[in-house]
């Protein structure tokens, strides 16, 4: 071969390099133009609706109180998030509301509303707005000139809202919707004689034996479902628990075939290797649904979509650590006369030891959160109670008390986990 030959292979080598590593850059560029065509990014801004993320955003943190007048016989009732389980009792009201043959609503900041035959809105800055409901319509006036915008108004609808809280009225019905800050009875309830105490009340009367019963009103609660929630928890847990251990039972034994150096036979190995891929490549929420029609909804039905799943993945991680074990160590116990199975346990399970308790541990960590979708899917556990609150689109502080459940279950099992990894393979010397 000449100098030239190999120079001009040099060349072509080099410019072959050198088209690939500018041709990456445009492929990544045209990908990302596509996505942004294919998405329509531009008119992400357009879809963006502000208010209502402020509102559901609000909504996490805050609860609203409803007063509302039914305007054909002038009773009024007063309710958290306008539930009938969290209805005041009858001549029970939170002190900016003054019962009577007409009720007044303190809004603050000098909102102040009238129910009654006729409704009336004092708005600071703007003017009074009165209506009269009936058969023939709201019948609002307004003050003179054009309709502000937290104002909308037909003939049969009328609502006002303001920074202060919400006026709706129809011809049936005028509703007041005012938020405050807080989780409201997220301990008692309003038919629960412990309402409204501090904490030094509450403590007092614990010490003079009423702390089952205390506890009792709280685990109860019919608002927040203190009792049902801790079960979900259970259940999330248990689902998670039983889908990782259980795929770890089921794959170990089953990686051994599909092992080279403990399965010659080719055959079976194949075989071994192509059911794991089968199980592991169908996603866990597919085993779900499947699963689910087959069998019913259920927390034991998401435990098994976890199981098929993972014992894919376990089997081939296993069988991929028992292929890398050191044959020294088995030669050692075989030379003491230990029969196969022996073998087996002393020589190779040691070994496995380590990569299958933080795999199994790491499986059981991510698994919690899985549990959480999977439980929506099929009937069980905290995911079931998320989806329901979330379906109701009222009441969003009882969303983000889920969510916040389920991250602290999170970090519990991430602590747990790493405590256990720490203790089982490491021993003592892990926890200094």
């Amino acid at each position: 071969m000449t100098t030239t030959t190999v120079h001009a292979r040099t060349v072509a080598q080099f410019s072959r390099k050198k088209i690939t590593t500018m041709a990456a850059p445009v492929v990544i560029l045209a990908y990302f133009a596509y996505i942004f065509v294919s998405f329509d990014m531009a008119g992400l801004g357009d879809r963006i609706n502000l208010n209502n993320a402020r509102t559901l955003v609000s909504d996490t943190y805050s609860y609203k109180t409803h007063v509302a007048q039914d305007n054909r016989d002038g009773s009024v009732a007063l309710s958290i998030e306008g539930e009938r389980k969290a209805q005041y009792p009858e001549g029970m009201a939170p002190n900016w509301v003054t019962l009577g043959e007409v009720t007044t609503v303190d809004l603050g900041q000098g909102h102040l509303i009238t129910l009654g035959p006729q409704v009336r809105y004092e708005i600071p800055g703007y003017g009074l707005v009165t209506a009269r409901p009936g058969d023939d319509g709201v019948n609002a006036v307004f003050p003179v000139g054009d309709l502000p915008d937290f104002i909308s108004a037909s003939k049969n609808r009328v609502m006002i809202a303001t920074d202060a809280g919400r006026l709706t009225i129809t011809r049936s019905r005028a509703e007041v919707f005012k938020y405050n800050y807080g989780w409201e009875l997220f301990f008692f309830t309003l038919d629960s004689s412990y309402y409204g105490m501090g904490a030094g009340q509450l403590l007092s009367h614990a010490f003079s034996g009423e702390a089952g019963a205390i506890m009792e009103d709280f685990w109860t609660n019919t608002m927040w479902r203190h009792g049902d929630v801790a079960w979900a928890l259970f259940e999330t847990l248990l689902m998670a628990f039983l889908g990782t251990f259980g795929a770890a039972i089921i794959a170990l034994p089953l990686a051994f075939l599909a092992a080279r150096n403990f399965t010659p036979l080719g055959s079976l190995r194949f075989v071994a290797r192509r059911v794991f891929d089968f199980l592991r490549g169908v996603d866990g929420l597919i085993w779900t649904i499947v699963l689910s029609r087959a069998f019913g909804p259920g927390p034991l039905t998401g435990a098994f979509a976890m199981l098929l799943t993972d014992t894919g993945s376990f089997g081939k991680m296993f069988s991929e650590a028992l292929e890398n074990v050191d044959d020294k160590q088995i030669e050692g116990v075989a030379s003491t006369g230990a029969k196969p199975l022996q073998r087996y346990r002393f020589g190779v399970i040691p070994q496995l030891t380590p990569v299958l308790l933080s795999q199994v541990l790491y499986y059981f960590e991510s698994n919690t959160r899985s549990a959480t979708i999977i439980g929506a899917i099929t009937g069980g556990g905290i995911g079931l109670l998320l989806t329901q609150a979330i379906a109701t689109q009222k009441d969003w502080e009882e969303v983000s008390y889920y969510i916040v459940l389920i991250i602290l279950l999170v970090m519990s099992m991430d602590t747990l986990s790493g405590w256990l990894r720490r203790k089982l393979i490491k021993g003592d010397e892990g926890g200094h």
